[in-house]
């Protein structure tokens, strides 16, 4: 018999963001694919002794304080085979502070020049799973300018046109990737300003395929 695989979905930070309904429609995608979620809105609980039983874990967070230890037992997880993933805020804004998560995460928001603006996401990778079938489209959102890890695969793009900040016309930005820490699996997307977004049919097929690609 198959065991039922686990995740832990952890919301908070700036309302603006609509964790609480971002992490119920990160609960619902994985819910439709068998899992049993843990929700919650305590941070402690990416820290928790019992974080390795978990087979994924989705911060869908802005900012937050987490422990070095409690960020330490988490990326330890990871390591050994616990998945991570984020979309827009989490894991790219996430816990700041905790160099552990910080080096896991595989990126870090700095900017988004012109705030909402319309922009291009560049299929990069079409033959990757979580890209199958999806197009390059034009988005309108916070487009992510991130410092990033070299190590991570990027699957799709965007380029600043520099009518913001000039200085950066032509930077090609990742906006979907995946990496691994360890034997864990870390999957990002940056769309996603807030959940209403997450109902754009390419939006939520790269966020689902990309949960489940993370998953132990």
């Amino acid at each position: 018999m198959t065991t039922q695989r686990k995740a832990l979905v952890v919301y908070g930070g700036m309302e603006l963001h609509t964790p609480k309904r971002g992490a119920e429609t990160v609960c619902d995608l994985l819910a439709a694919e068998h899992f049993a979620v843990t929700l919650t809105e305590d941070y402690d609980a990416l820290g928790a002794e019992d974080i390795g039983t978990y087979d994924l874990v989705v911060p869908v967070v802005t900012g937050g304080t987490l422990s070095r230890e409690k960020g330490e037992r988490l990326t330890a997880a990871v390591r050994a085979g616990t998945g991570l993933a984020g979309y827009h805020m989490g894991l790219a804004t996430s816990f700041r502070d905790c160099v552990p998560f910080r080096y896991a995460a595989g990126c870090y928001w700095v900017a988004h020049p012109g705030n909402i603006i319309t922009y291009r996401v560049d299929v990069t990778k079409p033959g990757h799973p979580i890209m199958a079938g999806i197009e390059s489209f034009e988005h309108t959102s916070e487009q992510y300018y991130l410092h990033y890890d070299p190590a991570i695969e990027v699957l799709a793009t965007t380029t600043f046109s520099g009518a913001h900040h000039p200085w950066r016309k032509g930077v090609v930005m990742p906006v979907v990737f995946t990496t691994t820490h360890g034997t864990g699996r870390v999957f990002y997307s940056s769309l996603g300003h807030t959940a209403d977004e997450l109902e754009i049919p390419e939006v939520r097929t790269i966020l689902q395929r990309g949960l489940l690609w993370a998953a132990r």
